[in-house]
């Protein structure tokens, strides 16, 4: 999780190193990509460490609309899994973070 909060930050914040290019890939231009598929495509890269995907999905939207579509992302993660287990999204949080029961 903290290597995907690593990706992104280097993706939203330009004057890092590892910054994305402003000018899309000349196959990305044609397509155009909503945040969620950008979110999907980032999160699912980094916890593949596909940095090639990270940057492609980096540049399909703004990085403010990235960030909030792995939020979303995140959101919606963390409720299906609470579901899931018969526990509370915060209880879920928490684990998942590997921080201590609230």
């Amino acid at each position: 999780m903290i290597d995907i909060i690593g990706s992104l930050r280097k993706a939203v914040t330009p004057d890092r190193k590892g910054a994305r290019s402003a000018a899309p890939a000349k196959e990305d231009r044609h397509k155009q990509h909503n945040l969620f598929e950008a979110a999907a495509t980032f999160v699912s890269a980094s916890v593949e460490e596909d940095q090639a995907r990270i940057d492609e999905a980096s540049g399909w939207v703004s990085p403010e609309a990235l960030s909030f579509g792995v939020s979303e992302l995140a959101c919606r993660a963390v409720i299906a899994l609470a579901r899931e287990r018969g526990e509370s999204p915060q209880t879920v949080a928490r684990t998942l973070l590997g921080l201590p029961a609230d």
